[in-house]
């Protein structure tokens, strides 16, 4: 029998893939509606939600 190893821990990046742009851009959204919605109840979570959506948004535009 042969030792199998598995890559526990392995990363793929998000920003490798056919899919990349469609699904750096569905987080993208998500980040912004969640920080939209969060600005009334907590202003940090709020300003987390920006700063992860602006983060995103620079790596779409490297990417277009």
């Amino acid at each position: 029998m042969k030792n199998q190893y598995c890559r526990v821990g392995a990363v793929t990046p998000i920003t490798s893939g056919s899919h990349a742009i469609s699904i750096l851009e569905y987080r993208y959204q998500n980040f912004i509606e969640k920080a939209a919605d969060a600005t009334y109840i907590n202003t940090n979570l709020g300003e987390f939600f920006n700063r992860k959506a602006e983060a995103i948004k620079k790596i779409l535009e490297n990417l277009a």
